[in-house]
């Protein structure tokens, strides 16, 4: 558990899929170094990438995701929690695909409960509250044909939490 803080920035970040730390975004390799917390939420590819993202991050929490070599998988867990300021925080990439939002399957994941769900794997941002769990997706770590690189940042300031999609590269 962390001290109480007043004001805390949790970058996250997902879907990377690149093979050095320096083939990740260079807006991604500075917002990671100005969170306060920088949880990759998998789909990491090398452990090039894991080494870089935790030298750079104040504090780092990496998960796997289901395109990560089983090197990567098996040294990297596929949930983690933890906590900020009271706020319960689950981080997972789930190995479903499907059109649906499929919140009671992400939060399975936790059966203690939890306050807010970081999760990787769809690609596209996601900022959706159900049944007052907070579910955060910030979309994929890099710019494709149709789809922009995004990361999305959680701010938790007395026990509050807030979130932004925040796009780095437009899609190309």
């Amino acid at each position: 558990m962390m001290p109480r803080m007043a004001k805390t920035r949790i970058l996250v970040v997902g879907d990377t899929h690149a093979y050095q730390w320096e083939d990740v975004h260079p807006g991604i390799r500075a917002a990671v170094a100005e969170a306060d917390i920088a949880v990759h939420c998998g789909d990491i590819v090398r452990f090039e990438v894991v080494d870089g993202f935790k030298a750079t991050a104040k504090r780092a929490i990496v998960v796997h995701g289901n395109s990560d070599p089983v090197e990567l998988r098996q040294g990297l867990p596929y949930r983690e929690r933890f906590e900020v300021d009271g706020v319960r925080i689950g981080v997972t990439h789930p190995s479903w695909a499907g059109p649906e939002f499929p919140s009671e399957v992400l939060r399975e994941d936790f059966p203690e409960g939890v306050d807010v769900i970081l999760y990787g794997h769809t690609h596209y941002p996601i900022h959706e509250t159900i049944d007052g769990v907070l579910y955060l997706n910030g979309g994929q770590g890099y710019a494709s044909f149709l789809v922009p690189c995004n990361v999305a940042w959680l701010t938790i300031e007395d026990g509050v939490c807030s979130a932004e999609i925040v796009e780095i590269e437009p899609a190309r």
